[in-house]
């Protein structure tokens, strides 16, 4: 594995900081919460990004992208990760990022043109429709309720979703549903539902404190809603294996764009240590403060390896399901722990939204419970360690 920067990639990775230092960050201290007025800010973030020439950096260039590999993405993301609403500017924040691969991989072209171009061109949002309330899938989505029957050439689903990211002001939505009486990992499949069916609802956007996720995190309902078999994306059945497919590049992703954030709050918190004056000396020259930088640093460092070396492996056609398991696990903890850090040097200005890093620990926090949670990731890693020690 090369860990060098190409003079292009190493161009565009200084560019891209630029961009977001100095044209991004700034509309930090006026966020919107409203969904029409996030989007407004989404698509005057987009025009400054394409001018700049960052957009799209995931997709190849006859979709408008720049076309760069996993490996440069997660060097490209985690610049773009340097701002909560940086992902949204070079459109390659999550679910549309994910949907993206998702339907590049596995469309028809006229779902392709009729999804996928608009959603790369950022003229629209869309979302992922498969968490649902209890008893249905969360962290196990074997529990799927959701059920899609087939009457003649129609599809009709019916079931509830919530946690559903994006889903107010979505264009359209990928569900996941039931379409076999087979139960476990088997016997669902994938749709895209526009959001203008009638069948499709958002019956609820609940308050939830982040603010990264343009449309909120919300409830939604397919009741009686009918597609024709153009709606089905992929084949009838395998709607679980492709959504690791989305999900193993999706939650490396998240990797690469809260290593972003995790790097400035350590800028901000050195600024502020060196800088601040306690019991005669510099705060960065005591011995407490240095060791939690110093932390910091060795878990960032190892953080930002484990995601390369599985960007690396997608790249080379691997499926790395066990890299990225361990990559969203030991990321999104050591995330927590650095931002948690900051803060705790900064002492109570940390806590004002005056700064990064009430927002850096508000957003962050909820990686370790999103694209599946660190203890199930945790089952899964030793699972796959105790079937090879008994190959």
């Amino acid at each position: 594995m090369d860990f060098g920067l190409s003079p292009e990639l190493s161009e565009l990775k200084e560019r891209t900081r630029r961009f977001i230092d100095q044209i991004i960050i700034p509309y930090e201290k006026n966020l919107p919460k409203d969904t029409s007025e996030m989007d407004a800010l989404r698509r005057e973030i987009q025009g400054h990004a394409r001018e700049a020439g960052v957009f799209l950096p995931q997709l190849p260039h006859e979709l408008g992208g720049l076309g760069l590999n996993w490996q440069s993405c997660a060097v490209i993301f985690e610049e773009a990760g340097r701002s909560i609403i940086g992902p949204q500017a070079l459109n390659c924040a999550a679910p549309d990022e994910g949907n993206m691969h998702l339907l590049e991989e596995v469309a028809t072209p006229w779902q392709k043109e009729h999804f996928l171009v608009p959603l790369a061109q950022g003229k629209v949002r869309s979302c992922f429709a498969m968490t649902e309330p209890a008893p249905g899938a969360g962290a196990d989505p074997a529990l799927l309720k959701t059920e899609a029957v087939k009457r003649g050439n129609r599809w009709i689903i019916n079931g509830k979703k919530w946690f559903i990211s994006g889903a107010e002001g979505a264009a359209f939505t990928i569900v996941m549903a039931r379409t076999d009486e087979v139960r476990g990992r088997h016997g669902a499949t994938m749709f895209l539902v526009d959001a203008d069916n009638p069948g499709f609802r958002v019956t609820r956007r609940p308050p939830i404190f982040d603010l990264s996720f343009v449309g909120g995190h919300c409830e939604v309902e397919f009741v009686d809603c009918e597609v024709g078999e153009d709606a089905v994306l992929g084949e009838v059945n395998k709607g679980f294996d492709y959504a690791q497919l989305r999900l193993r590049p999706a939650r490396l992703t998240h990797c690469m764009r809260w290593l972003g954030a995790a790097r400035r709050s350590i800028e901000f918190a050195m600024n502020h240590a060196l800088s601040r004056e306690t019991f005669g000396k510099q705060l960065s020259e005591h011995q407490g403060v240095q060791w939690m930088f110093a932390d910091s640093e060795i878990e960032l460092h190892a953080a930002r390896l484990m995601t390369w070396q599985a960007a690396w492996l997608l790249d080379r056609g691997d499926s790395a399901s066990h890299e990225t398991s361990m990559a969203k696990v030991f990321v999104s903890e050591t995330v927590n722990r650095v931002v948690d850090r900051a803060m705790q040097v900064c002492g109570a200005q940390a806590v004002s939204e005056d700064n990064p890093l009430a927002n850096f620990y508000r957003e962050t926090r909820h990686f370790r419970i999103y694209d599946g949670p660190s203890e199930v990731h945790r089952m899964t890693i030793a699972k796959r360690l105790f079937r090879r020690a008994g190959e």
